[in-house]
């Protein structure tokens, strides 16, 4: 191998670094975007809580129009709302293996673990009751929230999980 090619890789080279290191980066958190690596906990801060605390003008109304093999599911207990915060970004990527949408059995749920389990975020943790298969969340500041909705039909319960951005005042329409 020369010298020169040491020094100048070749253009295949170059444009696979490239690419890496652009995927590294969006990887990588910035300030106020919620984002995680995809590796490691994240450990509980009650300051990354404050924000969800604010009044706001922005609402959430949300439905229940989940099935699957052709049984529809309905509501068996109140829906949750839970702020996007690094710790809950880590605790619902372990726990339902997505930070954007789930359905996972409540019993799979309820069986894996998460680093920091005795962190007391329910304090932040809003809900409202599910009837007739409708819910809404009122007053919600901009930001990012998990909406956490347990489903039964015939079996055992789903828990059906979405992460919705709220901003501008608007009312964000969401079908589970």
């Amino acid at each position: 191998m020369s010298i020169r090619s040491l020094a100048a890789p070749r253009p295949a080279l170059a444009l696979a670094l490239v690419l890496s290191a652009a995927a590294m980066s969006a990887c990588a958190p910035t300030a106020g975007s919620g984002a995680l690596p995809t590796a490691g906990p994240a450990a509980f801060d009650e300051a990354d809580f404050a924000w969800s605390q604010a009044p706001g003008r922005n609402s959430i109304q949300g439905r229940i129009a989940f099935a699957q093999d052709g049984k529809a599911f309905s509501c068996v207990a109140n829906v949750g709302l839970t702020p996007d915060t690094p710790y809950t970004r880590a605790r619902f990527r372990t726990l339902y293996g997505s930070t954007e949408r789930a359905a996972v059995p409540a019993a799979v749920v309820r069986a894996r673990t998460v680093a920091d389990a005795n962190a007391n975020y329910s304090t932040y943790v809003r809900d409202t009751r599910c009837q007739d298969g409708r819910f809404q969340f009122d007053g919600l500041p901009d930001g990012g929230w998990f909406v956490i909705a347990p489903v039964k039909a015939d079996g055992d319960p789903i828990v059906l999980m979405r992460h919705v951005q709220t901003r501008g005042g608007r009312v964000v329409a969401l079908t589970l």
